[in-house]
């Protein structure tokens, strides 16, 4: 049981790359914006054009390929289903029917509707995925905070939101490493994961749940501890030891990619 070695959302992976040199705020932009181009795009042309680009990002920051979608393996059963579910109820072409399962009907149509979201959702992981390869918990928490700082105005805490969201990121890999240490624990008196049908599996999963709640627990007062212990009182009046500034290169960046989406959608 690898968990940290299979699941790498969330994962940090110092490189001395261009993507890693970008402002956070031009990283997180680009991201949003693969995003919204992956959910308008129509065609699985669109799509390959996509992962082209995503290959070529990947290249760029220096992420290995292998490693980037082996955080797919825990979302396997997930993309299993939505593959599945949308061959047999997605609205698509009726004919030709390619085969039945009691009420159930596989058409054309729906098989080409499920691996085209299977597809979208693979590129989207991947995507989000590359903005944490490539930025650190430190420069995604201060990327947010400058991105939400408008909203201030309305009375959103900008900096508060980027904190919680950069430290759940962060305990993602802090939580499957403990995860997999009360595993290997239970398993050493006697606990078996890998043996029996899925149902019986996930029943000998359960004794895991509740050391991991309370090491949850504990890990997050020994933060909260922490960080009352430093002053912290949220953003007001807070400093930065690096101030954040757009360079050309990361201009560049953003309208290189806005300006490469905004092409492939005009001519899907």
């Amino acid at each position: 049981m690898e968990l940290t070695r299979t699941f790498t959302i969330g994962q940090y992976l110092p490189r001395d790359s261009a993507l890693h040199r970008l402002d956070p705020r031009a990283k997180i932009l680009l991201t949003m914006t693969l995003a919204v181009a992956l959910f308008f795009v129509p065609s699985f042309a669109g799509l390959g054009a996509c992962a082209a680009g995503l290959l070529l990002l990947l290249a760029l920051g220096r992420i290995p390929f292998g490693y980037a979608l082996r955080g797919l393996r825990p979302l396997a059963i997930l993309l299993l289903l939505t593959a599945v579910l949308n061959t047999f109820f997605a609205a698509g072409d009726p004919t030709p029917v390619l085969f039945r399962l009691g009420p159930l009907i596989a058409t054309q149509g729906g098989l080409r509707t499920g691996a085209f979201v299977s597809a979208r959702l693979i590129l989207l992981v991947v995507a989000t995925s590359l903005l944490t390869f490539t930025t650190s918990p430190v420069e995604l928490t201060d990327g947010l905070e400058r991105l939400l700082r408008p909203f201030r105005r309305i009375g959103l805490p900008g900096h508060e939101l980027a904190m919680m969201m950069t430290i759940a990121l962060r305990f993602i890999p802090t939580l499957l490493e403990e995860t997999e240490k009360i595993a290997k624990a239970q398993m050493a008196r006697g606990a078996e994961f890998d043996q029996g049908p899925p149902w019986r599996r996930a029943r000998a999963f359960v004794p895991v749940l509740v050391p991991l709640m309370i090491s949850a627990f504990r890990r997050s007062e020994d933060l909260a501890l922490a960080m009352e212990a430093r002053c912290y009182r949220g953003g007001d009046g807070r400093t930065r030891m690096k101030e954040l500034r757009w360079r050309l290169a990361d201009l560049a960046a953003f309208a290189l990619v806005a300006a490469a989406v905004a092409v492939l959608l005009r001519l899907q």
